[in-house]
């Protein structure tokens, strides 16, 4: 792993106690410049994680509670009267940081959902045919509670899509847990960072030239395919954001090259939500493309 980024998964694993492998998954979706949606149980760390990962990259932090009467001025912001100067003038949104929250994105309006992907798709936001810029790095890291709980709704396919990783945090293992209550769980308060948003933006560049061999991509070509023919198939989005997420892995991992283990460390959370499966199947259907694509090879 990279020196530099050594103490910041180290850090954010003594706040998220027992979850190491899922704080390494959300920096490589960071590094690989996609966004992230968390879907899980309410009090699993949701919050923590993302605010975590916003002060451990020095990075601007806002949250964004999502309600059904939230609408996508709320978020994006809003053009504003200026008397004195005769003028409207554009008055920005919580939309406008580095690292968004938006918490329980499944209890909004399509409205405003739609709203926030476009943003997340172009990086941007038109208001009233004037495009404002977003900050570079953005990162929206969604929340949602599961499809029981009261006053949700699903994700339609295409906005899921727009995520480069789906992930669930999960309860903690009994030793991490008696830690928490123990009071051995640094607090998110106390973290900080050497890092600039500067730094984050060459890690990302590094991360774009890690080299994938021809064989590797047919690797990934394989596996796509293998998706669209027994299920509803990933995108060609899908195919690239793989790519993407396993440079990311190579990189964390130390090598410059990516390598099939690679693929496979980030297959689940880059596809399942794309497939017609879920986070909590007995058996979920990445890691079946997984082991039948592996046994033809």
């Amino acid at each position: 792993m990279p020196s530099h980024l050594q103490p910041v998964i180290a850090g954010i694993s003594r706040v998220l106690l027992g979850k190491t492998h899922q704080v390494q998954l959300c920096v490589a979706c960071l590094l690989a410049r996609g966004h992230l949606l968390l879907e899980d149980k309410p009090g699993m760390g949701k919050t923590t994680l993302a605010e975590a990962l916003a002060r451990s990259f020095g990075l601007a932090f806002q949250r964004m509670h999502f309600t059904s009467d939230l609408l996508p001025a709320d978020l994006t912001g809003i053009n504003i009267w200026d008397s004195a100067a005769a003028q409207f003038r554009f008055h920005p949104g919580p939309l406008f940081t580095e690292v968004l929250l938006a918490d329980e994105i499944n209890r909004a309006s399509p409205r405003t959902q739609s709203a926030l992907l476009e943003a997340m798709a172009s990086g941007r936001v038109s208001m009233e045919g004037t495009s404002h810029p977003l900050p570079q790095p953005f990162f929206v890291i969604a929340s949602q509670n599961g499809l029981d709980q009261r006053g949700t709704s699903a994700l339609p396919e295409s906005q899921l899509d727009r995520f480069l990783m789906r992930l669930s945090l999960g309860y903690p293992n009994r030793e991490a847990e008696r830690a928490m209550l123990s009071g051995g769980q640094q607090a998110v308060e106390s973290l900080s960072s050497s890092l600039q948003p500067a730094d984050l933006l060459q890690a990302q560049q590094a991360v774009e030239q890690q080299h994938t061999a021809p064989a590797l991509l047919d690797y990934v070509l394989d596996l796509v395919q293998a998706s669209r023919d027994r299920s509803i198939g990933l995108s060609p989005r899908a195919a690239k954001d793989l790519i993407a997420a396993a440079r990311a892995w190579s990189y964390l991992e130390g090598r410059d090259c990516v390598l099939p283990d690679d693929v496979q460390a980030v297959f689940e959370a880059v596809s399942e939500h794309r497939l017609d499966g879920g986070l909590h199947q007995p058996q979920p259907l990445s890691r079946n493309l997984l082991e039948s694509v592996d046994a033809l090879r």
